[in-house]
């Protein structure tokens, strides 16, 4: 997937950039696979914001995608590839041997007419989906399951991917996007490839404006508030940050500080933890 530069003819364009549509479907969604999507605009049930930055944006329908093997022992036909404004990578539609549709997450080289399958040991090809024990070492998979039957966890986002690095007993290790090594049950499920649009950290908005569009608001520096505001607040001109340790505007650390549980559940499971940045 390429990247479309936009004509410098308006402030806004000259530095906006979109991913290449012209490999996806011009057909309208399937509308028995759209469910409405109520917007919440960071809001909990007692109508308070607990998530920043969000809200407006354009009206948007979810679209159900099969993160499992529903259909599993079948085979289907790529019906479609279409845009969905919920995610970063592209969604396909499938229309299967018993005529029934479902949308999954389309990898990088999948396109209209290919053919997917789901089973067990499903040959290796990008977009089928198949028991982690029975994928061979370094193969990239995504959509990976963290229990048996729970669905697709790991790898949904555009470009990334999970490599099978080894097989032991009834665990699979496997090296996530950020460098983890992590092991699983064998018996999850994971479909073959990477996922499509890798391109999609590149893109450059161009303007504010299409971030509302997104629903993303604006976020404003600690600095420009004032002191009752944030710990960064006040001062005269530029001032400087008047603290060691970076800090919420609620005072807690965030630079360097650790967030996981010592004690968490699945620290077993993890082998080797991410690489620091250098």
């Amino acid at each position: 997937m390429a990247i479309k530069q936009s004509n410098p003819v308006t402030p806004g364009r000259r530095q906006h950039q979109v991913a290449d549509f012209s490999l996806l479907t011009k057909e309208q969604p399937f509308k028995s696979l759209l469910v409405p999507l109520k917007r919440k605009g960071g809001r909990n049930n007692r109508g308070r914001v607990t998530v920043r930055h969000q809200g407006g944006g354009h009206k948007r329908h979810y679209r159900l995608i099969e993160f499992g093997q529903k259909h599993l022992g079948q085979h289907g036909r790529v019906e479609a590839l279409e845009y969905d404004p919920n995610r970063t990578a592209f969604i396909a539609r499938i229309v299967w041997q018993d005529g029934s549709r479902s949308y999954i997450l389309a990898p990088q080289g999948l396109e209209q007419g290919h053919q997917v399958q789901y089973g067990e040991t499903a040959p290796l090809n990008s977009g089928n989906r198949a028991m982690l024990q029975n994928i061979s070492v370094g193969t990239k998979v995504y959509n990976v399951e963290l229990k048996p039957g729970g669905g697709g966890k790991l790898a949904r986002s555009a470009g990334s991917w999970v490599e099978v690095m080894a097989h032991e007993g009834d665990y699979t290790n496997l090296k996530m996007p950020s460098g983890e090594i992590r092991r699983v049950l064998s018996r999850g499920f994971a479909s073959i490839g990477q996922l499509s649009n890798p391109e999609w950290t590149l893109l450059s908005l161009g303007k504010a404006g299409r971030s509302r569009w997104m629903g993303i608001r604006p976020t404003v520096r600690g600095s420009a508030m004032n002191p009752r505001d944030h710990p960064y607040g006040g001062g005269e001109g530029r001032a400087v940050r008047g603290t060691r340790r970076p800090k919420t505007k609620w005072g807690k650390i965030t630079g360097g500080k650790k967030t996981r549980k010592k004690k968490k559940w699945s620290n077993v499971f993890i082998m080797q933890r991410r690489p620091k940045k250098k």
